[in-house]
């Protein structure tokens, strides 16, 4: 049966919604995500698996070819996601510290603003820990303004100013032509990036997303929404004014035994990414594609879908094909979304992917939690960490 909502019902949950975002302070205007930025050990390689199962198209590189002698970049694009892979070829770099600490991973979530020195000086000016003070980087396309500042672990927030360059993505590096374009898996956009910080910490890192960059808060679970019969984790979700920027904040609670969110700190060796949540409008077809290609994903029972309907109501999509996909759904006031979520895409159980399709649900899949958390403690098991 389909659940309703009486007119009244959606009217209160849209009016929530939009008090939620006004009080998100818009001192600082972000258009959208400019690109992620991955320091990883090998980026020739680390593109070529980006490309084969993720379907990301070439669109930059910067390094010895270009003149650039401390670093190898490649910039990946996929509908609106662009994905930089950064290698050092400096033995004792800060890129390869990083990597001998937290291997590969996301170091820069680059944030696409108007005026790059302004959001610097409001950040700092509320507290914000300066990583690159606005820089000015030129060629013969024009020019960025670029400034950063740090948040959760050594994770950074770039500040990219673009509206003075018409190069390919930012100045020293240059188009890559390559031979090798599989096509699209149907990526289109980020949908949210996770974040995982320590005990106690997500309150401070909220606190810090709200003060110091105007953000406010949408959602917020805790260990009664997120748990299992073994493990805990509570969670906040974090908003910019225009509902484009989304960034949930993971810690752990007390369990039995130990949480994603602890195996992830004990091996990434502190707060970081947890994971990208990439939005398609197939995923299905996306799911199908990347399996192809060789990805794998967390394996959910077919007994999730006994019941599904009579949980989630009336679905467009064949139920036949998503539990073939072991395909996530929930719904909420506005509608419903299918998810699924990848294996560690690294040797360390640390970042991994999600996609996700809204059909007009703006939650998180909250009914989809004890599935999902299920489905990651026998992977740790079968690691010998949970």
């Amino acid at each position: 049966m389909e659940p309703t909502k009486s007119i009244e019902e959606l009217q209160n949950f849209n009016f929530k919604i939009k008090k939620i975002f006004d009080e998100a302070k818009d001192f600082l205007p972000i258009s959208g995500t400019d690109y992620i930025e991955l320091y990883v050990g090998n980026a020739k390689q680390s593109a070529h698996y980006y490309k084969t199962a993720f379907g990301f198209q070439t669109e930059a590189y910067a390094g010895m070819e270009t003149g650039e002698n401390k670093i190898a970049s490649y910039v990946l694009k996929q509908g609106k996601i662009r994905l930089v892979l950064t290698t050092s070829l400096e033995k004792d770099s800060l890129i390869n510290n990083h990597i001998n600490t937290h291997g590969d991973g996301v170091k820069i979530i680059a944030l696409h603003v108007e005026d790059a020195t302004e959001a610097f000086n409001q950040t700092i000016k509320r507290g914000a820990k300066p990583y690159l003070k606005p820089t000015k980087i030129s060629d013969n396309n024009g020019s960025i303004i670029k400034s950063g500042i740090y948040t959760y672990g050594e994770t950074v927030h770039m500040f990219i100013e673009r509206k003075n360059y018409k190069g390919i993505f930012l100045p020293g590096y240059e188009k890559w032509e390559s031979h090798y374009n599989p096509e699209s898996v149907g990526l289109k956009h980020i949908d949210h990036i996770v974040g995982n910080v320590d005990w106690d910490e997500m309150n401070i890192w909220c606190k810090f997303y709200q003060e110091v960059m105007g953000f406010a808060q949408i959602i917020s679970f805790d260990d009664n929404d997120i748990s299992t019969e073994f493990t805990a984790l509570m969670s906040k979700v974090m908003s910019n004014g225009n509902g484009r920027i989304k960034f949930p904040i993971n810690e752990p609670a007390d369990g039995i035994k130990k949480s994603q969110i602890e195996e992830y700190l004990d091996f990434y060796n502190g707060p970081g990414v947890q994971h990208l949540a990439l939005a398609t409008d197939d995923i299905a077809k996306t799911v199908e594609e990347m399996k192809n290609r060789g990805v794998e994903f967390l394996y959910v029972p077919e007994t999730y879908y006994d019941d599904l309907l009579e949980r989630v109501g009336k679905i467009d999509e064949d139920l036949n094909t998503l539990k073939k996909h072991g395909i996530l759904i929930d719904r909420d006031e506005e509608g419903y979304l299918l998810q699924i979520f990848t294996k560690p895409v690294l040797d360390r159980p640390t970042m991994f992917f999600e996609i996700i399709q809204r059909k007009g649900a703006q939650s998180f899949g909250k009914g989809n939690f004890k599935a999902l958390f299920e489905a990651i403690e026998r992977e740790q098991e079968n690691r010998g960490t949970l």
